[in-house]
């Protein structure tokens, strides 16, 4: 016997009503309690779906699934961030390099030939924090819709979500970009910290467009090949 699609979709609610919130957890999870209940009734026809399935509950102890989503959550966390980290990787290889460096050395022209070289550091410098802020309330707004009309949560979208947020550690330091402004003679008079300003912006700008573009983007390619349901979900 087989579960029939009403099952399955009872397993999912199952999962949400004790505490399971990610739907790629309870993907995994909907899919190990399947094949046992499907176990079950090889041995026992008769039985029926809910006796099969407190059944299976019970073996998961009075914690619930507590224990095994925690495990789980942390071995997808672990492959996730290791997803994370290789798109940091691949986007800072060689022709990337040439990229950076490129827009390092067009930026530095732009600031050492322009008489308003503090005005368009910090003026960038302020396009990157408004972009930041726009990103992070934008994804905070998704975040409450889904939690407020139940939809399906994941939890790669959750650890991305996470590396938002710590993108404002990379624009935080606001007295850096005043003390360029207020001794620009000091430090845009110096070609080399010039050179040494315009790199950290650029590495900046190009760290915020991996974590709130590309990086998203990848996700959702890798969610729609694993689970088709995403790509249903988001068409």
């Amino acid at each position: 016997m087989k579960l029939t699609s009403q099952q399955i979709d009872h397993l999912f609610t199952f999962t949400r009503q004790h505490y399971v919130e990610w739907y790629d957890l309870q993907s995994e999870l909907v899919d190990h309690i399947a094949n046992a209940i499907e176990t079950q009734w090889q041995e026992n026809p008769n039985r029926s779906f809910d006796e099969a399935l407190q059944l299976e509950f019970k073996k998961f102890g009075v914690f619930g699934f507590m224990d095994v989503v925690e495990k789980r959550q942390a071995v997808l966390g672990k492959k996730y961030n290791g997803l994370v980290w290789q798109h940091f990787k691949d986007f800072f290889g060689i022709p990337k390099i040439i990229l950076t460096i490129a827009m390092t050395l067009v930026l530095y022209s732009i600031l050492k030939i322009s008489a308003y070289s503090a005005w368009i550091f910090v003026g960038l410098y302020l396009i990157v924090v408004g972009f930041t802020f726009y990103e992070l309330f934008k994804n905070n707004r998704i975040n409450k819709r889904k939690k407020q009309t139940q939809e399906k949560r994941w939890l790669f979208e959750e650890i991305i979500n996470q590396y938002g947020s710590f993108s404002g550690a990379i624009i935080f330091p606001f007295n850096v970009f005043v003390s360029v402004f207020n001794h620009s003679e000091k430090y845009l008079g110096n070609y080399y910290w010039m050179m040494g300003l315009s790199f950290f912006l650029v590495v900046v700008i190009l760290l915020l467009f991996i974590i709130f573009k590309i990086i998203p983007a990848k996700a959702e390619e890798y969610l729609q090949t694993t689970y088709p349901e995403y790509k249903l979900e988001n068409v």
